[in-house]
């Protein structure tokens, strides 16, 4: 949502001085926004983690490696982003939730 209020434009530019298509920018947070919120619901959750794989990947080598672990004041590292990797591995390769709404769509599918 950070994306979007501090002005999707802004996110772009960023993207273009990074050497990225500016229109990467939109895809991003888009992915981010939908993705953030089917991922509490439990829709798609393995598809979305391995677009959120992909993103935390391309941000802490392109942005935060530099900045290290911790990072400073002036600039954060990437252990959230890191964390989040991990997290979303997990989400991959693990069992389904019976909480997933998922699990809901696919035995009624299957019955």
């Amino acid at each position: 949502m950070a994306k979007f209020q501090g002005g999707i434009g802004n996110t772009a530019a960023f993207f273009e001085s990074l050497g990225l298509p500016g229109f990467a920018a939109y895809i991003v947070a888009t992915i981010e926004l939908i993705g953030g919120a089917a991922m509490i619901l439990g829709i798609g959750t393995r598809v979305i983690a391995c677009l959120f794989v992909l993103i935390m990947a391309g941000a802490i080598f392109k942005v935060k490696l530099a900045a290290g672990f911790l990072g400073s004041n002036q600039s954060p590292g990437y252990e959230i982003d890191l964390a989040l990797l991990i997290i979303s591995v997990y989400f991959i390769i693990g069992n389904r939730s019976s909480l997933a709404l998922d699990n809901l769509i696919f035995r009624s599918k299957q019955q």
